[in-house]
């Protein structure tokens, strides 16, 4: 079974393997396979469940909301998100706006079917809207009961500690940020997670396997698998591409004998690797069949020791992005055109 993590400063846990529906639900998957997949995780003891309105343009909600209809409510931990555009793109359907977020928090809880959810998360950080806009409206849907807690993603260190300031100002909690985060992609290291464990602020990361590239699927020198998320532009493929560097692939390769050592496989090996960050409390894994989960969940519990920890250092230098900068790139400094 899942084991279960503290979700910032706060008394909420989270099952530390998160069941993410981003490239999947209403997108690669049919709606059947993802309701028997999601019922799976339920069955392996994950409880928590990231999606967003952004997800193929709402419809990931609908579905994940009519995969846990008849649930007990109170035994599950629904995360969502706002800021990108959706619906018919109009000048404020997108950013952290009040309004945008009131619009945001009322459409999500009905696609999914719920009274509140209990992680209501800023997407990205928003340029064109005051800081204090944005979270007097995350604090009034807090009061409200709408969401019980408020989380980010992506935000940078700086945004951070003025966010969480603002947000003991308000009388709430910032509890979380969700950034990308694998043995491969490691900008958050230098700046945010130091500033994080400061503030009380949990990581939620997305993309521990790296898209799939520390699966050792994707071979140097050889075509990508035929149906692979690297062939599908639905499905992330515009992510996977900066990690299909016959550098990168080969030093993948070099962890067979360390995950071997650790009774691991690949996959299992990278989601453990993440879980060992302490500011870490959830990675979140997706799966296009149930099976899939039943490896990945083996992941949970798993202490790596320090040889194993160096022995992975060690395969990925020189190719792993250390980089704290690209944590600036990531939100846009406008928003989307509408």
């Amino acid at each position: 079974m899942v084991n279960y993590r503290y979700l910032g400063n706060s008394g909420f846990k989270v099952s530390e393997i998160t069941y993410g529906n981003w490239v999947t639900h209403a997108s690669q998957v049919e709606n059947d396979a993802a309701i028997a997949t999601v019922h799976r995780a339920l069955d392996l003891g994950i409880t928590s469940f990231d999606t967003a309105d952004t997800y193929a343009n709402t419809a990931a909600e609908v579905v994940l909301g009519e995969a846990l209809k008849g649930q007990r409510r109170e035994s599950l931990e629904i995360f969502t998100k706002v800021y990108w555009p959706i619906g018919p793109k109009g000048p404020n359907d997108q950013g952290l706006s009040r309004k945008h977020i009131f619009d945001g928090i009322h459409g999500s809880l009905e696609r999914l079917g719920v009274e509140y959810v209990d992680l209501y998360q800023a997407h990205r950080y928003d340029y064109e809207t005051p800081l204090e806009e944005t979270m007097q409206a995350f604090a009034d849907v807090v009061r409200q009961g709408k969401a019980l807690y408020i989380g980010v993603s992506e935000w940078t260190a700086e945004q951070l500690r003025e966010g969480h300031r603002l947000a003991v100002e308000l009388g709430f909690q910032l509890v979380s940020n969700q950034p990308q985060y694998s043995a491969l992609w490691r900008v958050i290291e230098e700046k945010v997670v130091p500033t994080s464990e400061e503030l009380g602020i949990s990581q939620i990361v997305w993309s521990p396997m790296a898209q799939g590239v520390l699966s050792g699927k994707y071979l140097p020198g050889r075509p990508v698998p035929a149906g692979s998320r690297a062939t599908d532009d639905k499905s992330g493929a515009a992510f996977i591409k900066r990690f299909l560097r016959d550098e990168v692939l080969e030093a993948v390769q070099r962890l067979k004998p360390v995950a071997d050592e650790a009774g691991l496989t690949l996959p299992q090996l990278a989601i453990a690797w993440v879980l060992q960050n302490p500011n870490v409390s959830a990675a979140l894994v997706g799966a296009s069949r149930p099976e899939q989960l039943d490896d990945t969940v083996k992941a949970s519990g798993v202490t790596l020791d320090a040889d194993a920890l160096a022995a992975i250092d060690a395969a990925l230098a020189g190719v792993a992005e250390t980089d704290p900068a690209l944590t600036y790139e990531v939100s846009p400094k406008s928003r989307p055109g509408a």
